[in-house]
């Protein structure tokens, strides 16, 4: 019996030109499924090649969308100095009833904009609805993605970029020029783009013994705070003075903290899965301040995955591959 595979290569994901809607979407019902419980996702296992480097392994199956399937993804800060992305992988989909895999994607675009799904719907359900100033600090590729996710859920007419590399600051105002028409005002300090920010997103490298700069008299009442690169650019006592922390997985979190990539966290209010079922509340107060680290949840790349492929084969794109 013949049996192919869906190859995608970046290329391929790319060319469909999903609509941040669809995706912000997809990882919200995923968010629904895993706060009731219909989600099967083991904490993410991986392996420490270089220093500051991951290759971790992302299972996850979706009870309610019938959806199973790997993320094997990498990252690497010395790999920019290589003129190659930080992050890169693959994403393997699998037929749930027979567990066969019907497709082999590239996970770099992926990654990036399904991470910025999630933030956009933590923005929904946790930050106050008239935010208009965001704080971005690390203007890579989730910087860049972040922000336009973002502008899909809040009235945002005001940037704060902050970032060490001009290169990438100037790329990253390129980009929200021509996506949102907005222009970026350049900060010189993390601190100059931080104060009087409504969002806040940090999005540098993740650093195993990083040198957090964020103080917590910074941020002002009713801010949001997404940090997507664990905890390298907040400090600890920074992080204690929020009213409210969530995050997308405990489970992962302690496993995350048990490894040391993170320190320890002193109140863990819940998952925003639970605020997406409805089981605990999100904002409650326009003063609150809340923080929701999201470390990246496999269903979301499954999620977004099976997305992608039947997208792919509606549009007849891809390369299908021969299996058996």
């Amino acid at each position: 019996m013949a049996h192919e595979i869906l190859y995608l290569s970046y290329k391929d994901v790319e060319s469909l030109n999903l609509e941040p809607d669809l995706i912000i979407a997809a990882v919200e019902d995923s968010f629904r499924q895993k706060g009731l419980g219909l989600v099967e996702m083991p904490p993410k296992p991986g392996i420490h090649p270089r220093k500051d480097s991951f290759i971790h392994a992302m299972p996850a199956y979706l009870k309610g969308s019938d959806a199973a399937g790997l993320k094997w993804i990498s990252g690497n800060p010395e790999n920019p100095k290589r003129g190659l992305p930080y992050i890169a992988g693959i994403l393997i989909l699998n037929d749930p009833e027979t567990g066969f895999p019907i497709a082999v994607m590239d996970a770099t675009w992926l990654t990036a904009y399904r991470t910025a799904g999630a933030t956009a719907v933590a923005a929904k359900y946790l930050a106050r609805r008239e935010s208009e100033v965001l704080a971005v600090l690390g203007c890579g590729t989730q910087g860049r993605s972040n922000t336009l996710m973002l502008s899909k859920i809040l009235p945002i007419k005001t940037v704060k970029a902050y970032d060490i590399n001009e290169r990438a600051l100037a790329s990253y105002e390129a980009f929200v020029r021509e996506k949102m028409g907005i222009d970026v005002i350049k900060a010189s300090s993390p601190r100059e783009a931080i104060e009087g920010s409504d969002v806040i997103v940090t999005a540098g490298l993740l650093l195993k013994e990083p040198n957090p700069v964020i103080e917590a008299g910074w941020v002002k009442p009713g801010v949001s705070a997404f940090p997507l690169d664990y905890d390298s650019y907040w400090k600890s006592s920074a992080i204690a003075s929020m009213d409210k922390f969530y995050t997308d997985d405990i489970e992962q979190l302690l496993y995350s903290i048990k490894g040391g990539w993170i320190r320890p966290i002193e109140r863990i209010f819940g998952e925003l899965g639970e605020v997406v079922a409805g089981k605990k509340p999100g904002r409650e107060s326009e003063r609150e301040k809340i923080m929701c680290m999201n470390l990246g949840l496999a269903c979301h790349d499954v999620a977004v995955g099976k997305l992608i492929y039947e997208e792919a084969r509606r549009k007849g794109v891809g390369t299908h591959l021969p299996w058996l």
